[in-house]
């Protein structure tokens, strides 16, 4: 396979999955560049997911959790994908979210964005929403989550928190932009 992207190909010479779990899986791809140069990828293969901006009351609802992988807790927008075996349209998974991880059911939701968050590595990328006309529910968190908490932020609050280095996760990040230039 050759893949053409800004004049850059790189042909892929071999792949191969050195690592899988129900959740994501890990290639080594051997490639070769356009001059014939060899090269080795390793990519993670994960499926898409959802971000959701739930907004009310010129402010958002953010959830932390403790986020193993970087040894910290993390304010962040509701996210998350389909859990193995179960699929559906990117705005189902969205709506699935918002309700699992906050307990809100969105009266409208609408998709303002799509980033690939991680694309040095991997594919994965996010469908990003806008949650409004919200109603409270209990949230129903999975096991991996039940140390989450929720809040409440104002607009100019989520601001300093970006600004001061509190939010560091990039797909809130990128949703965050999204949302402010729509």
């Amino acid at each position: 396979m050759l893949v053409h992207n800004r004049g850059v190909s790189i042909r892929t010479v071999s792949s191969r999955v050195v690592y899988e779990n129900p959740w994501l899986s890990v290639r080594e791809d051997r490639v070769e560049h356009l001059d014939g140069t060899p090269g080795l990828y390793s990519v993670i293969d994960k499926p898409d997911f959802a971000v959701v901006i739930p907004w009310e009351n010129d402010g958002f609802h953010l959830v932390e959790q403790y986020r193993y992988a970087m040894g910290a807790r993390s304010w962040e927008f509701p996210s998350g994908s389909f859990p193995p075996g179960e699929s559906g349209t990117p705005e189902q998974m969205a709506a699935a979210e918002l309700a699992e991880e906050t307990g809100f059911v969105a009266g409208r939701i609408e998709e303002i964005g799509y980033t690939h968050s991680a694309n040095g590595m991997s594919g994965i990328g996010a469908h990003v929403f806008l949650a409004t006309e919200l109603t409270g529910g209990e949230p129903n968190r999975e096991v991996t989550e039940q140390d989450m908490r929720q809040r409440w932020f104002s607009r100019a609050e989520v601001e300093n928190m970006v600004r001061g280095g509190v939010i560091t996760d990039a797909p809130t990040l990128a949703a965050y932009l999204m949302w402010s230039l729509r």
